[in-house]
């Protein structure tokens, strides 16, 4: 049997279906959790409460900054209720001393998060994180930074800076099945967010020619069909 353009356009169609079939249903089942789900669920924000406030009617300066420091940056921030400023957006002193703090401690980060969650959980553990990975779900914090985990069936876990004992971020298991999904959807297997990568355009380019080859197959037959029936007709 003579094999014509229709068994070659069928066979790629069908082979483009194989190679890009599995990605196809990444796509789908990623976009459909990304539209069935709340983004500030996501994020975590109801784990959250508001910013805290912190009076400063009496608050006085017990000892200065060094004076040979050239400042040109500062901004008065609280760690655990303790006042302090951040100087220069690198060093912490502290309001009362003047003394430059090098980093805060397992005990302090403990009291930003307990200032910054809604409810009492009780916490697991707490370790100390120097460096990550491009995989780990704190990746494009601050570093070095406090981990504290706790005892939650989300496994709800908090992150502070320990250079300047900033709140930084929540992570929990909606959220990393969300950034599960969003790497398979931007086939970004690194940073996960660079829409520009070779495979993504890639298989985005093999989506086109499959449909292309759908729509091309559909029509080509449908009318060899219709020709055939009006021949039996005749």
């Amino acid at each position: 049997m003579r094999k014509n353009s229709k068994y070659y356009l069928r066979k790629t169609h069908r082979s483009l279906g194989v190679i890009i079939g599995i990605q196809f249903l990444f796509w789908t089942i990623s976009g459909l959790y990304f539209s069935w789900t709340d983004i500030d669920e996501i994020h975590g924000d109801h784990f959250l409460k508001e910013a805290p406030t912190y009076s400063l009617a009496g608050l006085q300066s017990g000892a200065s900054i060094d004076s040979t420091l050239k400042i040109s940056a500062m901004e008065l921030r609280f760690i655990a209720s303790e006042p302090y400023f951040w100087v220069n957006d690198s060093m912490l002193f502290s309001v009362k001393t003047g003394k430059r703090k090098a980093e805060i401690t397992k005990e302090e980060a403990i009291g930003v998060v307990k200032e910054n969650l809604v409810s009492e959980i009780k916490i697991k553990k707490v370790a100390y994180l120097n460096t990550v990975t491009d995989h780990h779900e704190y990746r494009g914090g601050s570093l070095p930074a406090w981990v504290i985990h706790f005892d939650q069936e989300d496994e709800l876990t908090a992150y502070v800076a320990a250079v300047d004992g900033r709140f930084q971020k929540v992570r929990h298991n909606s959220w990393r099945w969300f950034d599960f999904l969003w790497m398979t959807h931007t086939m970004d297997y690194q940073s996960r967010d660079n829409f520009n990568n070779w495979l993504l355009r890639g298989f985005s380019a093999f989506g086109l020619l499959t449909i292309v080859s759908g729509f091309t197959l559909f029509f080509t037959t449908t009318g060899r069909k219709k020709k055939k029936l009006i021949t039996k007709i005749q």
